[in-house]
């Protein structure tokens, strides 16, 4: 199915049943769990008195950033520019890229969003990409919001340490066309430790360079307004004292197998409840102790523990993909298998690279389907159609 095409699931909405009856494979989203989640995080950062700008990378669609901006969200992270021209498009505000734009394109396609009005900032990490966003914005008599992004030990993106990001900020500052806005440190490598402790040590270990970082900035004049970073793994740690203004948690509204296999905090567990499957319908059964069906590795995210059945007939069983259109599923002892065109609901390995896969989100209530969302800010924009 094309992104432009209707889903021609929507015929059943609301008629009972029809959540087994959507076309398989297909994403699934309870709407319980999900508002459940949305609800949860909003409220765990009001009360911390820290800012929310969840990250968009996760799901892709504005139709959730909307949802999560009524929350109480400040705004919305997106990891590309094809995220964030969907998410302005939309009207939505408080649009942060958290990746550097470098090249001429999409630096292009950014002063187009900026030029009309968008409500975008941009991180940087190297002088030479400062000198290029001051040249467009310049040209495009736009003023541009810049944030020094800090590595945080992941060696993704990041000044290397305290003395480089005062040195860009002060860059940034000097510009005519260009706003220092503050400080992105955001720890990718941090949310997925699975012993509490040892993620709760390595957190703190980088606030400690966040808040070295905050402290000379504001002893150069260059107080940063916004602090933003963290994630779903170490969202509780950073919501109450660390140096972040907001976090940036994207997976909680849906959750995944990765974080299931992460300890929470001792003797609890995680609040959030997984809100995302993968449905897929049971299209063969002739091997015996087996079934195969129609979610291959086109259906899943390959990264992550594999999937399992979550519900129905075989819940539990481990899934296994058998090619790129086929999975398997082996029947537990004493099973029999499923009818054929049983639809099996399945969990979902990592969540971001799994939506990816889609065009729309099929919404359901108890067994009803209720409405389809659009993953409307998937895939690539070529720069001519900025």
């Amino acid at each position: 199915m094309s992104p432009t095409a209707p889903d021609r699931s929507t015929v059943l909405l609301g008629t009972p049943g029809s959540r087994e009856r959507i076309d398989t494979p297909a994403l699934v989203l309870d709407l319980d769990a999900f508002e459940h989640n949305v609800a949860l995080m909003a409220e765990t950062c009001r009360r911390a008195g820290v800012g929310l700008r969840p990250h968009a990378k996760t799901h892709k669609c504005s139709t959730i950033a909307r949802r999560q901006i009524e929350a109480g969200a400040l705004g919305i992270g997106c990891a590309t520019i094809d995220e964030a021209e969907v998410m302005v498009a939309a009207g939505l505000p408080g649009v942060l890229i958290t990746s550097p734009l470098v090249t001429d394109g999409k630096i292009a396609r950014l002063m187009q969003l900026v030029s009309q009005g968008g409500d975008v900032m941009v991180v940087a990490d190297h002088p030479q990409n400062v000198a290029a966003l001051d040249a467009a914005a310049t040209a495009a008599g736009a003023t541009l919001r810049v944030l020094v992004d800090l590595d945080l030990g992941h060696h993704r993106t990041g000044v290397a340490g305290v003395a480089e990001g005062v040195r860009l900020a002060r860059e940034i500052a000097s510009w005519r066309a260009l706003r220092f806005a503050g400080v992105q440190a955001y720890g990718g490598h941090l949310q997925h430790i699975a012993d509490h402790a040892e993620r709760l040590a390595a957190t703190r270990a980088a606030d400690g360079r966040v808040a070295d970082l905050v402290r000379e900035l504001t002893a150069a004049d260059l107080a940063p307004a916004i602090v933003t970073g963290a994630g779903t793994g170490t969202h509780r740690m950073n919501a109450s004292g660390s140096p972040f203004t907001e976090l940036q948690a994207g997976s909680y509204i849906v959750m995944d197998a990765e974080y299931g296999g992460i300890e929470y905090a001792p003797g609890e567990a995680w609040p959030f409840r997984p809100a995302l499957f993968v449905a897929v319908a049971v299209t063969s059964a002739n091997v015996p102790g087996s079934v195969t069906t129609d979610g291959g590795t086109k259906a899943f995210a390959l990264n992550g523990p594999r999937p399992r059945v979550a519900s129905g007939p075989l819940a539990g069983a481990p899934y296994e993909f058998s090619g790129d259109e086929h999975g398997r599923i082996a029947l537990p002892d004493g099973r029999a298998a499923p009818a054929l065109g049983t639809v099996l609901e399945c969990t979902v390995p990592h969540v971001d690279p799994t939506i990816a896969h889609y065009d729309a989100i099929h919404c359901v209530r108890g067994d009803r389907l209720v409405e389809v969302w659009p993953v409307d800010a998937r895939g690539r924009r070529p720069a001519a159609a900025a």
